[in-house]
């Protein structure tokens, strides 16, 4: 996954040709083990592309696309967003190292066009498929919204110097996604503690969270408790 990190981007213009059907059984065992971890209930929608037909929701951003997974769980898990943001980017790491263009999209699509219960929440969407050398359209969104990337020190405070891990995992936290590119979770390491928090005042706020947690995992180890200002465990 370390790789990976490193070679995903948000991709919005796929290729017309559907995913295989080797694709498919891949990224459905992908979710099963995921769902089985945390108690999620994501799925994969081979044909989800009514949800991207208005223009009035996806303002031509997105082309072909077809499949989606569903982010979605139960209403009453109390970690639901941030675990969606946690397996979520988990498996759209391994979707990059098989090949596949992936985008994580918040609010650009018709919800009511998509299934689920009604003791679930659907949170978002992720869509993935084939994709080729990024278009004009592609490169002026990501100019537009990757303007800066902020640095090491503007993500956490500190009450001493860091340690090599958290060195480590702050150069991953860099390359994960968030909404509308705000990069707004910022680490604490005081007291020989180090906690991640975001101020959670919008709606995809604790799924970049959970986002940025499993990539500080990825690059120091360890493992981050579930929560707002969620303790990290190196060992």
């Amino acid at each position: 996954m370390r790789s990976a990190i490193e070679n995903r981007v948000s991709r919005r213009k796929f290729e017309k040709e559907p995913i295989t059907g080797l694709e498919k059984e891949n990224i459905i065992s992908l979710i099963n083990q995921l769902n089985e971890a945390s108690g999620l209930t994501m799925a994969f929608m081979e044909d989800g592309s009514g949800a991207f037909g208005k223009l009035r929701k996806s303002y031509g951003l997105f082309t072909n696309v077809r499949s989606l997974i569903l982010m979605k769980g139960k209403k009453d898990d109390k970690d639901l967003k941030e675990k969606i943001g946690y397996y979520g980017e988990a498996l759209v790491l391994a979707l990059t190292d098989l090949g596949l263009g992936t985008c994580w999209v918040g609010g650009t699509f018709d919800k009511d066009e998509l299934p689920f219960d009604s003791g679930e929440e659907l949170a978002c969407v992720i869509v993935v498929g084939k994709v080729a050398a990024p278009s004009l359209t592609e490169k002026m969104v990501r100019s537009a919204t990757h303007r800066k990337v902020k640095s090491m020190e503007e993500r956490i405070i500190s009450d001493q110097p860091f340690p090599q891990w958290i060195q480590n995992g702050m150069k991953a936290v860099l390359f994960a996604p968030s909404a509308k590119n705000t990069q707004k979770v910022m680490f604490r390491y005081e007291n020989d503690t180090l906690s991640a928090e975001i101020a959670n005042d919008y709606s995809m706020d604790l799924i970049d969270l959970g986002i940025a947690k499993k990539h500080f995992e990825i690059g120091a180890g360890g493992k981050f408790e579930f929560g707002n200002g969620g303790i990290f465990h190196l060992t």
